[in-house]
């Protein structure tokens, strides 16, 4: 049978011919041009999710809302992103990323300066649901976009990347959201945290119209950041992992329900994130308890732990692209951030406090760069758009249950203490499911 052409490109001879280096230079290419402006993207995506929690530093007492109250609000979003996760990424996967993914941005945008008109618990309720609504597909469409072009060896260090936002989107989001509700109250009768949600708005909607130009939707359609050569041996790699997949996983979208590893794997993440996301939408009000802080010290300090976070992400997804090894780099990460979530909250200082924060943190997160490696050992094609978005959209009942838990055990006991260590339970249940697996080493 004659080799499969494309564009004049024979890619079983482009296979065969590969010149050396090839690899590393399509990879730094897709690097530069696809994971940077995709973590710039989450940077955005990510503040617009959690800045709710600085606005909590005005907000609350202006509204109202008890603590109660703001948890389940916080944790409302996810209820609506859970809902329409799957939905989202099936059209994803039939009409293309650069379509949809304009579309989830500026939807999102919209949405998240509306928030700026909270008026009460209510309003509260119906606006953070309809950005989980609208922000739905968003985290889990990028990640089956970087599968159309990134082959697996180079997936962990591409998914790290991207993820990386989600601790950096803190580190700059958190000094400056402190700032805004600080630096802007009162400009033109509205509020700090007001102005705050729509000037992190903003950025949304104008990305999302440069995304529906800059994106390419797969190598196929490449004209622009690959030469001839590099497009045909990138398209004859993924092809070849492709068939290995197909050959021992699932492409059928309705078989992901009946498969035990697709449940087992959103109880993993789901875990790990009933504590991510406790400690993200509450870290603000943790810090400011501390005393004696400004908001925009509280958004500085507040920044710390998520240094320690991004250094985490890249450093222990670089040992598991070198490995080849995904269970255990996920799996034993969550462990360790469990354990030291709980001594921070028994920690005999502030500072100690903060210190077992970023150890914890250094590690909890760098589970959202390797988890993402495990899924696509043995899901393809519909199978893998269906079955990414199931499994992070269940999972976000882990967001749900987080920040109200913080709320709830805060309101009971009047202290952060009791509520970081029912946080620490769950990745450490996440750690033992994640051994329960079985899993391959990535060639």
């Amino acid at each position: 049978m004659a080799p499969k052409r494309r564009n004049g490109v024979s890619y079983a001879a482009t296979v065969a011919e590969a010149p050396t280096g090839i690899r590393e230079r399509v990879t730094k290419k897709l690097y530069i041009r696809i994971v940077l402006y995709c973590f710039v993207l989450f940077i955005i995506n990510y503040l617009d999710r959690v800045n709710v929690g600085f606005a909590a530093l005005q907000m609350n007492e202006e509204l109202g809302l008890t603590p109660k109250i703001f948890g389940f609000g916080a944790g409302i979003f996810f209820l609506g992103y859970m809902a329409f996760e799957v939905p989202s990424n099936l059209i994803l996967h039939k009409v293309g990323p650069r379509i949809w993914i304009a579309r989830i941005m500026v939807t999102w945008g919209i949405i998240s300066c509306a928030m700026a008109f909270t008026a009460g618990p209510t309003s509260f309720y119906i606006l953070r649901f309809l950005l989980g609504v609208a922000e739905a597909g968003f985290a889990p469409g990028i990640l089956l976009y970087l599968t159309y072009w990134f082959p697996a060896k180079e997936r962990g260090r591409a998914v790290a990347g991207f993820m990386t936002a989600t601790v950096l989107s803190s580190v700059i989001g958190a000094p400056l959201s402190g700032w805004l509700i600080s630096g802007t109250h009162d400009w033109l009768g509205f509020s700090g945290w007001q102005w705050m949600f729509l000037l992190e708005g903003l950025p949304a909607i104008i990305l999302g119209v440069v995304t529906f130009f800059y994106l390419i939707d797969r190598p196929e359609d490449d004209r622009r950041w690959l030469s001839t050569e590099e497009r045909g041996w990138l398209i004859a790699e993924l092809r070849k992992e492709q068939a290995t997949v197909s050959s021992h996983g699932m492409e059928d979208f309705r078989a992901i329900f009946k498969d035990a590893r697709v449940w087992l794997l959103t109880l993993v993440y789901m875990c790990n994130g009933i504590a991510i996301y406790g400690v993200v939408l509450w870290l603000p009000q943790i810090v400011k308890s501390i005393g004696g802080l400004s908001n925009v010290q509280t958004g500085l300090v507040s920044a710390i732990p998520f240094v320690f976070a991004a250094i985490g992400l890249i450093v222990i997804a670089r040992s598991s692209d070198r490995t080849g090894e995904r269970k255990l780099h996920t799996a034993f990460s969550g462990l360790l951030g469990g354990l030291f979530l709980a001594a921070s909250a028994f920690a005999p200082s502030p500072i100690i406090g903060l210190v077992l924060l970023c150890c914890s943190a250094f590690v909890l997160w760098a589970t959202l760069g390797v988890f993402w490696t495990l899924p696509t050992q043995f899901l393809t094609g519909a199978a893998a758009a269906g079955g990414l978005a199931a499994i992070n959209g269940f999972a976000q009942l882990g967001g749900f249950f987080g920040p109200s838990l913080v709320g709830w055990v805060r309101e009971g006991t009047g202290s952060f203490t009791y509520a970081l260590l029912a946080l620490a339970v769950f990745p450490v249940i996440g750690c033992f499911i994640c051994l329960s697996l079985k899993a391959r080493r990535d060639s």
